[in-house]
C-alpha cells in the first residue's frame, strides 16, 4: 500500500491511497481540472481512480466531488448526512453509495473502516485503510479526540494527522472572534497539542510514516507541527512529514 496528498489546508484537501490495482481518493476539495493536474504530478491519470471517499460536505473537502466523479466516471462513497447536505446545496454526485459511519466495507484490494468523528458537519467520518498486511489512518478534521477514535486509529503503520493550529497563534491572529471560537470548540479542529496527545496514545512500534495535515496557513507553522508530533514519538523532527496546501506530499510506501 502507498499514499500521497494532493493538497491539505483550508483552501482544499485530497489524499490518494493505492493498494494493488485499487486506487481511491479521500476527499475532492479542488476542481476536476485541478484534481487532474495534481494527480498528474503524482504520475496518476484521473480516469484510473476507482472511487472518491468523502469525509464530510465542507467545501474544502467536497467542492470538486460531483464534477470529478462525473468527468472521470468514478463512484462516490459518503455518509447519509453528507449526501443530504450536498443535495441541499445542489452539489451531490450523480453516482454515489451511502456508507455507515461504523461499518467497514471492502473496495477492491482495500478494507476501509469509517470512523465517526466530532466535527461541525453532518455525519462526518475519517478513514482507516488496510490491505491485509498494513494499516493507514487519515484523520484531518475533528474538534476533539474520543475514545472511539483512539481505539480505531491504534496500531496503524502510517498516520496522516490533523495539526490545524497553534492555540496561541490562533488567539492572537486576525480571525473574527466567532471563527476563532468555532475552530477552538469541541466540533472544530485539532491543534498541535491535541494532535501530540492523540499520537502519543495511538502510536506503536509499527509506525513507518507520520504526516501532519490540514495546517492553517495563518495560525500554524510546519516547524511547530513537527515539534509537537516528534515530541509524542521521541523522534527527530525532520522524520515527521508535512502535507501542505500547494504541494501536498509525495508518495509514501508502506512495507
Amino acid at each position: 500500500m502507498r499514499f500521497a496528498c494532493l493538497g491539505s489546508g483550508s483552501r482544499g484537501n485530497a489524499w490518494l491511497v493505492e493498494a494493488g490495482a485499487t486506487r481511491v481518493l479521500v476527499d475532492c476539495g479542488f476542481s476536476a481540472r485541478e484534481m487532474a493536474r495534481r494527480l498528474g504530478r503524482l504520475g496518476v491519470a484521473a480516469d484510473t481512480v476507482d472511487a472518491v471517499l468523502l469525509t464530510h460536505e465542507h467545501a474544502d473537502h467536497a467542492r470538486g466531488v460531483a464534477g470529478f466523479a462525473s468527468r472521470f466516471g468514478c463512484e462516490v462513497f459518503l455518509t447519509h448526512g453528507a449526501q443530504v447536505m450536498l443535495e441541499a446545496g445542489d452539489g451531490a454526485p450523480e453516482r454515489s453509495r451511502e456508507i455507515d459511519s461504523h461499518t467497514p466495507f471492502a473496495l477492491g484490494n482495500l478494507e476501509i473502516v469509517p470512523v465517526a468523528v466530532p466535527h461541525d458537519a453532518r455525519e462526518p467520518v475519517q478513514f482507516v485503510f488496510g490491505d491485509g498486511r498494513v494499516r493507514l489512518g487519515i484523520l484531518t478534521d475533528a474538534g476533539h479526540v474520543s475514545a472511539h477514535m483512539e481505539a480505531m486509529f491504534a496500531n496503524c503503520d502510517a498516520l496522516a494527522l490533523e495539526c490545524n493550529h497553534d492555540v496561541d497563534l490562533l488567539r492572537g491572529g486576525s480571525y473574527p472572534p466567532a471563527l476563532k471560537a468555532r475552530i477552538l470548540g469541541r466540533y472544530g479542529h485539532l491543534d498541535n497539542a491535541m494532535a501530540r496527545a492523540f499520537l502519543a496514545k495511538v502510536a506503536s512500534p509499527r509506525l513507518q510514516h507520520v504526516v501532519a495535515a490540514h495546517l492553517s496557513e495563518e495560525n500554524n507553522r510546519p516547524e511547530l507541527a513537527r515539534q509537537a508530533l516528534a515530541a509524542a514519538l521521541g523522534c527527530e523532527e525532520n522524520w515527521i512529514g508535512v502535507a501542505d496546501q500547494e504541494e501536498g506530499c509525495d508518495w509514501r510506501q508502506l512495507v
